[in-house]
C-alpha cells in the first residue's frame, strides 16, 4: 500500500502543480510551477520512477527466490542494497556479484556486472571499502536503457530502439544474475557426492564403475 501511494503521489505531482499556477499563474515561472512543460524535469522524474519499480520487481523475486534457500543453508541468498549518493540506484549481490542499475545521466539508466574477490559493498547506502584493485573483472557490456519523449510528453524506455518496462527488465536481470552468481565451489562440491553416492550404488550392485 505505500509503494502504491508512494507512485500515486509521484505520478500526479503533475496536477498540484498545474492546479498552483491556476491559482497564481503570474507567479509560475518564478515558482518553476511550469515544470510540467519541462522535458528533462519529466525525463528525471520518470527515471526514478522507473528504477523505483524495477527495484520493487527485484525484491519480489529475490523475496521467492530466497525462500527456498533454508536461510542460505542450501544456496546464498540474493541481497538488494542501495547505492550511495543517489535517489533511486541499488544493486543485487551475491557470492561477490554486483549487478547495478544507475541512473548514470539524464535519459540515461546502466545495467552492469561487476565481480571482485575482496572488500565490502555498498550497504544502506555506505560504501564499505570495495577497493578496485579488489575487482576481478567489470561485464564485458553495459546494457544502456535510453528515455524518449513522445508527442504528448509521455516518457518511455528503451534498449536498442524497442521500449521496455521494469517488470521484464527485472524479470531477465534477475534470472542471469542468479546464474552467473552461483556459488562455483558449492556446485563441484554437490556433483562430487553426486559422483560418490552413484559409485556406491553400482558397487552395491556388483558393478565396477
Amino acid at each position: 500500500m505505500g509503494r502504491f501511494q508512494e507512485d500515486t503521489n509521484l505520478r500526479e505531482t503533475w496536477l498540484h502543480d498545474l492546479a498552483r499556477a491556476e491559482v497564481h499563474p503570474e507567479a509560475e515561472k518564478l515558482l518553476e510551477l511550469d515544470s510540467v512543460y519541462d522535458p528533462q524535469q519529466l525525463v528525471e522524474e520518470s527515471a526514478v520512477q522507473f528504477l523505483a519499480e524495477l527495484r520493487e520487481s527485484a525484491a519480489e523475486f529475490a523475496k521467492i527466490f530466497n525462500s527456498y534457500s533454508d536461510s542460505g543453508a542450501k544456496f546464498q541468498e540474493v541481497k538488494i542494497y542501495s547505492v550511495a549518493q543517489s535517489a533511486a540506484d541499488f544493486m543485487l549481490y551475491r557470492n561477490q556479484v554486483k549487478l547495478i542499475f544507475s541512473n548514470s545521466a539524464r535519459g540515461l539508466i546502466q545495467i552492469s556486472f561487476t565481480q571482485h574477490h575482496r572488500g565490502g559493498v555498498a550497504v544502506d547506502g555506505q560504501d564499505h571499502g570495495f577497493d578496485e584493485g579488489s575487482r576481478l573483472n567489470a561485464s564485458s557490456s553495459v546494457q544502456e536503457i535510453l528515455a524518449q519523449i513522445g508527442p504528448f510528453r509521455d516518457v518511455y524506455w528503451t534498449f536498442q530502439g524497442e521500449k521496455v518496462n521494469p517488470a521484464q527488465l527485472a524479470k531477465f536481470h534477475f534470472i542471469e544474475f542468479t546464474r552467473i552468481s552461483r556459488d562455483k565451489r558449492r556446485l563441484r562440491r554437490g556433483n562430487q557426492v553426486l559422483i560418490d553416492q552413484i559409485k556406491a550404488l553400482l558397487e552395491q550392485k556388483g558393478l565396477d564403475l
